[in-house]
């Protein structure tokens, strides 16, 4: 477990008490406040238990000592946070959350007005200006280029923590308009006649406040696991095979047509079918695009290190594919571009433009049992239906100044493969012989390494494909 402060330009996490303190919560909030227009800004938190005493610093930040309105919604998932944003014609937002890091971590994700995370260039300002921000034991003056800069960023826990808590306004509602732009995605009736009986892992954060809403109106029975959002993990949080065995065995012994697996702050969606057998998280993004264009044809986005399912798909409904650098925001962006109906990655994150700009595990639990329903098909046979590859992953240690030559050596030993610099280094096979084969490597933003993603058409392929290009980088690069 790395002890150091992750640092993006949508957020930062760290392991609350270390590295991320009430003092670091303030100052990148203020940091914040002080590139964003006049306007209220909205604060959520995703359920974890040591998520509370980061509210009221994070508050100060924003207010600026009563400046300026905050609108709190306590527990609420990273997508109900984008919804509330524009709910509440907020100039931006706040989710305090470390997504699917082990239970110490806790972190910030910045929103736009958009309700989508802030893209690469608004959260580029924010990190300048909280990194030139000094330690906090003296405060110090930062200037931004944007007209609303003229801010003072103290980067100490200010004493005045209260005036800026009088400016909180507590929003009651904070699931019904969420709720309602999933409903007119889906035909709800024809979910509700089938009445499928669910089993619903939110894992103690904070999807069972939307997700046990959602699925009852769409007239499931649901077995809830982790249904309290107080962040006591009844299993480590990233919702992998490994990490939910227990759950798999409770899909099966409690007869659930189907499982649905969160991750803390409900972003991410990964599937177990009626048999107990994971389907993970790469096959929910293609069961939503699947069901999207047989109603919606138009573009789709997936980002480099998606499984290549969804681009088959585009190809079999005649549609674009656009693909992305890896991240959410660049997603999005793309999305936006292109005029995209859905898009995501394939870490279970889906995407609908309908809903909200934002990963959304409640809008794919919607479209899979809407698929169900429509095609009377068990969510196993629908898995079945689709492409299959298998995808390896492995990382290599790499001084950061030797990954482009890293890089280089890779493309000449690849040289039957077609490249791409979108986003560290893509390899696609287009021979028949090696159809669907594709090999991504990418530097890590926060260790000393380079990610090798692999997919093939069996696992031993894909297995091959990483060892291989590990072997390249070891002899090529001192």
């Amino acid at each position: 477990m790395s002890h150091d402060l992750i640092i993006s330009v949508s957020g930062l996490r760290g392991i609350v008490g270390e590295t991320f303190t009430p003092e670091v919560a303030y100052r990148y909030a203020a940091a914040f406040a002080a590139t964003l227009p006049a306007g209220p800004v909205l604060v959520t938190r995703d359920g974890r238990a040591n998520g509370p005493p980061l509210v009221e610093p994070i508050i100060a930040g924003l207010a600026q000592e009563g400046s300026r309105r905050v609108f709190v919604a306590g527990i609420a998932a990273t997508p109900t946070t984008g919804v509330l944003v524009r709910q509440h014609d907020c100039v931006g937002g706040i989710q305090i959350s470390a997504s699917h890091n082990p239970a110490p971590y806790n972190g910030m994700k910045l929103f736009s007005a958009e309700g989508r995370v802030v893209p690469a260039t608004a959260g580029a300002a924010v990190l300048d200006l909280f990194q030139k921000s000094c330690p906090p034991d003296r405060p110090i003056h930062a200037e931004c280029e944007s007209p609303n800069a003229a801010a003072t960023i103290a980067a100490r826990r200010p004493a005045g923590l209260r005036a800026g808590r009088t400016a909180a306004i507590e929003l009651e509602d904070t699931v019904s308009a969420h709720l309602a732009l999933i409903e007119r995605c889906v035909e709800v009736e024809r979910i509700r006649r089938c009445r499928f009986r669910v089993l619903l892992d939110s894992n103690h954060g904070a999807g069972s406040l939307l997700g046990k809403p959602l699925l009852e109106r769409l007239g499931c029975e649901v077995v809830a696991v982790g249904e309290m959002p107080d962040g006591h993990f009844q299993h480590e949080p990233e919702p992998t095979a490994e990490n939910l065995a227990s759950v798999v065995e409770c899909v099966t012994a409690r007869g659930a047509q189907v499982g649905f697996c969160q991750d803390p702050d409900a972003d991410r969606l990964a599937i177990i079918d009626e048999r107990g057998r994971y389907v993970g998280e790469e096959y929910t993004l293609a069961l939503c695009v699947d069901h999207v264009l047989r109603h919606t044809p138009g573009p789709v986005v997936a980002n480099c290190s998606t499984s290549r399912m969804t681009e088959d798909l585009a190809l079999k409904y005649n549609v674009p594919f656009h693909r992305s650098a890896v991240g959410e925001a660049n997603v999005v962006d793309e999305m936006l571009r292109c005029g995209a109906v859905l898009g995501g990655e394939g870490n279970g994150g889906v995407i609908d433009p309908r809903v909200v700009l934002v990963r959304d595990s409640f809008v794919g639990m919607a479209l899979v049992l809407a698929a169900m329903a429509e095609r009377a098909m068990t969510i196993g046979d629908l898995v079945d239906e689709l492409p299959r590859y298998a995808i390896h992953k492995a990382k290599v240690t790499v001084d950061r100044n030797s990954i482009p030559a890293a890089l280089d050596a890779l493309e000449h030993h690849f040289a039957a493969a077609s490249s791409d610099r979108l986003d560290g280094l893509r390899l696609d096979w287009h021979n028949p012989d090696e159809s669907g084969r594709w090999l991504l490597v990418r530097a890590s933003n926060t260790e000393p390494i380079v990610r090798i993603i692999a997919e093939a058409p069996t696992e031993a392929t894909a297995r091959h494909a990483c060892d291989e290009a590990a072997g390249v980088i070891a002899a090529k690069v001192p």
